[in-house]
């Protein structure tokens, strides 16, 4: 896969900051066709970072009610990114 296409977007909440500060976790969505070491590769390539591992959960959309019909949201890959000691993403920095 292209290098920039297989990261979508990073994931910030509470949650996520936590695990940052306390595991060095970084949280993405990620194109659902991607592999980890796909992910992995685009993560150290573009951030210039040493990557230790790479977990992925593919989240099934929710069903919505949309007045009378039921809708449903998008399926979507999420990737938890651990980091080697030492090395931050600059992007969640100002966060």
């Amino acid at each position: 896969m292209e290098l920039y296409s297989v990261i979508k977007r990073p994931i910030v909440t509470e949650k996520t900051t936590a695990a940052r500060d306390e595991g060095n976790k970084y949280f993405f969505e990620v194109d659902r066709r991607a592999t980890k070491i796909d992910i992995r590769n685009s993560v150290e390539k573009i951030f210039k970072v040493k990557v230790v591992d790479v977990r992925t959960i593919n989240v099934m959309g929710k069903k919505k009610r949309v007045g009378r019909t039921m809708g449903k949201r998008r399926n979507w890959k999420k990737a938890v990114i651990t980091l080697a000691p030492g090395n931050t993403i600059e992007i969640f920095g100002q966060v």
